[in-house]
């Protein structure tokens, strides 16, 4: 997990644009309306995934005014059909990826998808062929504040958690996939907002290139978190030292 969670400082520290901002916030805007749809309930008092949705909006500030936007669209019964497709395939060097998008046009993702593969010098692959490379977990991320930090650990693993790791004033919770709704009830029952709620997919192994050749991987990995329908892209580059401080150094 060193490796994700390497990468996902990077990710914070090299994604402050506003052009980042606002794709983070089109990710949640579509979360919402998911949320919405399948929970068929706009309160998210009665609907935990709206819930979540809601509490990583606020993790990335988007404005109140833009989340109340957002339920109130997603509660139009005249809303097109939301799905939300995943495509497997492998960047330079065999680095294995993994791609969550969410569409109300499956015929212009995979387009865009397969455009990027192309144009990068991937290969995107079935249904299957990458997935088992990962394992699903539920990552959680509380800011500290004014928490103990022993006695909330404490509380959280007794509450499902199977690690907690506090850097830079961020308690980072793992559980696992099917605990995502404990852990969401035990930061309810201590008054907790967590700062963003994910299910996300961590590398069993990963792979290791040189310099170079991650960056080339990268470069795919980046193309593709462009690409307007997709959500997030999980992959098992090795975020080496070196490579980390050379991206740093950009």
């Amino acid at each position: 997990m060193s490796g994700h969670s390497k990468w996902s400082k990077i990710k914070r520290k090299k994604g402050a644009t506003d052009a980042k901002r606002g794709k983070i916030f089109s990710r949640i805007v579509k979360e919402i309306t998911v949320a919405v749809k399948e929970g068929g309930n706009a309160d998210p008092d009665f609907n935990p995934r709206l819930r979540t949705a809601i509490a990583n909006a606020k993790g990335v500030n988007m404005p109140k005014d833009n989340i109340d936007r957002a339920i109130k669209k997603a509660s139009d019964p005249n809303l097109g059909d939301i799905s939300q497709p995943t495509f497997e395939g492998y960047a330079h060097g065999g680095v294995a990826v993994f791609i969550e998008c969410t569409t109300d046009n499956n015929k212009r993702t995979v387009a865009h998808v397969r455009a990027v593969f192309n144009k990068k010098n991937g290969n995107m692959a079935t249904t299957g062929s990458v997935d088992f490379l990962f394992e699903r977990k539920s990552i959680f991320e509380v800011e500290k504040g004014a928490l103990d930090e022993d006695e909330f650990m404490l509380e959280i693993i007794d509450g499902g958690a199977e690690d907690v790791e506090l850097d830079e004033g961020v308690f980072t919770i793992t559980a696992a996939f099917e605990d995502f709704g404990n852990i969401q009830k035990k930061l309810e029952e201590l008054k907790v907002e967590p700062k963003s709620a994910n299910l996300e997919r961590i590398p069993l192994s990963t792979t290791t290139l040189d310099v170079h050749g991650s960056k080339l991987a990268l470069q795919l990995i980046e193309a593709l978190e462009e690409v307007d329908d997709v959500d997030i892209v999980f992959h098992n580059l090795e975020m080496t030292d070196e490579l980390v401080a050379a991206l740093e150094a950009e």
